[in-house]
């Protein structure tokens, strides 16, 4: 085999349209919003640009309609440096998302449609074996069916890719997925979904990241927003500070900017921690702007705020 180099993610995108307002609408009720975006979106696709950004070599695997919609995504690949192994469907949209982002505090709220990228298969998976065991490491999600995700991690693994699964959205999947995965990156509340308790200590986090390595995980990373991430595995049980330098005004993409700065750091041969570091740093700065794909940070803006805070 040649020698793996670079990240391959399966995933979804969908185009992002994104309500500013003080709060959610009750159910028929219309309320004024204060702000508006379109823009690229979906884990797998954002994790995708936040690691080419970041620096590193991405090959990024889905599907996509033949419409609008597609077309930014992939403009948007060309830009970010991502390669896209996108197959684009005459018979199907792109997917797409609402997301509402409290104007006051940042948070949000998302549903998503994959569109296109639903339809990803196992037999998908099998066609894009060339790029999944060419990389050094292998990230996917859950908001493409739970079976292509597990066929992908399974065939990276064999393969001794560098495996990094996030079980998110709190979707149902194989247990199989837990030894498939070298990386298990839920935040606090898709933890929770998991395991049955609450998250919102650092010895809540430990207890969850023990069980996660009991279920075959090589290391659990646990997301937890302001307060940074806990690292749980052999050799290590810590939380990693998070890191920005200015106000937060969209969370809205956090975690998929974490994921790509710390995959693009994995695959560059830094340690767990070095690597989560990195990935909190491009978390940091994502979330100082509005919109998910588009808030992804440079290299050099990510390196410059490491440095401020090393």
């Amino acid at each position: 085999m040649a020698e793996q180099t670079g990240i391959a993610i399966l995933g979804i995108y969908v185009a992002d349209t994104a309500y500013l307002a003080a709060r959610m609408p009750a159910s028929g009720e219309t309320i004024m919003g204060s702000g508006f975006s379109l823009g690229p979106g979906g884990k797998g696709s954002n994790q995708a640009v936040a690691a080419g950004r970041a620096g590193a070599k991405v090959s990024f695997i889905s599907k996509i309609g033949d419409d609008p919609f597609g077309k930014m995504a992939l403009q948007i690949y060309e830009e970010a440096g991502v390669t896209p192994r996108v197959e684009v469907m005459s018979d199907m949209p792109s997917g797409a998302a609402f997301i509402f982002v409290n104007d006051q505090t940042g948070e949000n709220a998302i549903i998503v449609y994959p569109g296109a990228a639903g339809t990803i298969s196992a037999a998908d998976v099998e066609a894009q074996r060339d790029v999944i065991e060419g990389a050094k490491v292998f990230v996917t999600q859950l908001e493409q069916p739970a079976e292509a995700a597990l066929a992908a991690l399974q065939m990276a693994k064999a393969a001794g890719v560098t495996t990094v699964f996030n079980p998110a959205p709190a979707n149902p999947f194989d247990a199989a997925c837990y030894a498939a995965c070298d990386y298990f990156v839920p935040n606090e509340s898709e933890a929770a979904a998991i395991v049955g308790f609450d998250i919102a200590s650092e010895a809540e986090a430990k207890r969850a990241g023990e069980i996660f390595v009991e279920r075959g995980v090589g290391t659990a990373l646990i997301t937890m927003g302001s307060k940074g991430v806990y690292i749980h595995g052999p050799g290590i049980s810590t939380l990693v500070p998070a890191t920005t330098n200015a106000t937060v005004i969209d969370t809205a993409g956090a975690g998929d900017a974490f994921i790509g700065g710390f995959a693009a750091a994995l695959s560059e041969g830094r340690g767990t921690e070095e690597a989560v570091r990195m990935g909190c740093a491009t978390a940091g700065i994502a979330v100082t702007r509005r919109g998910t794909a588009p808030a992804m940070p440079t290299r050099d803006e990510i390196d410059a705020l490491m440095g401020e805070t090393a």
